[in-house]
């Protein structure tokens, strides 16, 4: 079983929840299988390109998190909107905005929106998780002047933001089967990284907890971030401090993919007490799957 203390060898396998189904990727190749309307699983197998497939800067330690990172936003932008097309009321028509697009850009419209939501996530997600705190946290220089204990409160407010976000988006009822699609995409994972046969009984039984989880990930880079933001506290002004947090984020974000890497192919002690945060949190994104649903993942994983 899974569940016990046994060594877990790395696949190289990664993956990400749909509506409906559940993306599996190792390396360039990857897989999404959506279960439809009808019952059946629809499986689609391709090839995925980051932004500079060739480029050496995107293999050196620190910076390849960077490219990592968006290139992941990419492709999971791209595999939730592939799943989405299964569950649109009717023929979605194409609105004034497409065509215009379509028209300006040769035909890459769809391409061009995709690419603006991802910068608009990202945008987002800096001012809810980056920005936001950093202000909540300077309401308070006029009860507190130790600037060290400002920073921990920011990073405090910054996990409490996080968290409240996570507890909130669970109680909407497409998000909890997202969950379980999550929690089946792990156990599928494990399975694999744990030798067992790949049967609906061995993922199931299997944990739904994984060391290299963009749940621990996004954690990971909050706990990053306060010991980095001890940088700005001896720099005077708000702008600068301000913006200097903004020229952080690629450095958080590469400093927490080397070490959420580096702790999902050990099985060392100091890397067991570094994923339990993260493993932690895992509990409130992942929900244990039905069996429909882990064949789903077996499916991605198989293809």
């Amino acid at each position: 079983m899974a569940k016990k203390k046994k060594s877990a060898h790395y696949s190289g396998i990664g993956g990400q929840a749909v509506l409906e189904g559940v993306m599996m990727k190792n390396k360039d190749d990857y897989a999404v299988a959506i279960r439809k309307a009808d019952g059946e699983i629809d499986v689609e197998v391709d090839v995925f390109r980051g932004l500079f497939p060739e480029s050496r800067i995107t293999k050196i330690p620190f910076l390849r998190g960077i490219f990592n990172f968006i290139d992941s936003l990419r492709l999971g932008m791209k595999c939730i909107n592939h799943s989405a097309q299964f569950y649109e009321d009717g023929e979605a028509e194409e609105t004034k905005l497409d065509k215009a697009l379509d028209k300006i850009s040769g035909g890459r419209g769809e391409k061009i929106l995709m690419g603006f939501t991802t910068v608009l996530s990202i945008v987002l997600a800096v001012a809810i998780f980056i920005l936001l705190p950093y202000y909540l946290s300077t309401l308070l220089n006029g009860f507190i002047r130790n600037d060290s204990l400002l920073a921990i409160i920011e990073g405090v407010i910054r996990i409490a933001i996080f968290l409240l976000y996570i507890v909130a988006i669970s109680l909407m009822k497409d998000i909890h089967r997202l969950y379980q699609y999550h929690g089946a995409e792990h156990k599928c994972i494990n399975c694999v990284e744990h030798g067992l046969p790949l049967t609906v009984e061995n993922v199931l039984a299997s944990s739904r907890q994984h060391k290299r989880c963009g749940t621990s990930f996004l954690f990971l880079v909050m706990i990053v971030s306060i010991f980095l933001h001890f940088i700005f506290v001896l720099v005077p002004g708000y702008w600068v401090r301000l913006f200097g947090r903004l020229l952080m984020v690629p450095i958080v974000s590469g400093v927490s993919f080397e070490l959420i890497q580096w702790a999902g192919r050990t099985d060392s002690r100091l890397a067991d007490i570094l994923s339990k945060p993260g493993l932690a949190m895992q509990k409130l994104t992942t929900k244990e799957p039905t069996a429909d649903m882990a064949e789903v993942a077996i499916a991605a994983v198989e293809a």
